[in-house]
């Protein structure tokens, strides 16, 4: 069942959402091989009705699986956002659809997800990459930037003739 809240029930006071979303309601197309979503999404929020809008906020979290961008190892990682806020006006261009009196939560909520996904997942901020590879390591030289007399690109450049 999506996150769905009644702006009936918004008149008298706020209301409370509170529970478990499963991955099917949140229509996950994973944008990245190396992030994926594994479990269901757990949600804490509250919504108030603010003159021609809705505040929503509370706390989200999410399971992922990802991989690592440098030595390829599987790990989870949870993304959490503890302090989500969203407006959401209910009238004018950007306002969200209304249907039976009713409001969707949930193209909000999949969307502030998505964003938070990590973009260059790492097991840990140290990872050398994989075993043997110097991908990513600085050679130590005591080179300024310029190239040796006699390598290749000064063999091209010297054959311009200008």
């Amino acid at each position: 069942m999506p996150l769905v809240v009644n702006l009936r029930h918004l008149e008298a006071h706020n209301v409370v959402l509170a529970g478990e979303l499963p991955l099917q309601e949140l229509d996950f197309d994973s944008p990245d091989e190396m992030v994926r979503p594994v479990d269901t999404l757990a949600y804490h929020l509250e919504v108030q009705k603010i003159e021609e809008g809705l505040l929503v906020q509370g706390r989200l979290s999410l399971p992922l699986e990802c991989k690592c961008v440098r030595c390829l190892r599987a790990f989870r990682r949870q993304l959490t956002l503890p302090h989500w806020t969203r407006h959401l006006p209910l009238q004018g261009e950007e306002s969200i659809p209304i249907s039976n009196d009713c409001v969707d939560l949930t193209p909000s909520v999949r969307e502030d997800i998505l964003l938070e996904f990590p973009q260059h997942p790492l097991c840990e901020p140290e990872c050398g990459g994989l075993p043997g590879s110097i991908a990513g390591k600085a050679k130590n030289t005591n080179n300024t930037g310029q190239f040796a007399p006699g390598s290749p690109a000064w063999n091209e450049l010297d054959k311009l003739k200008f």
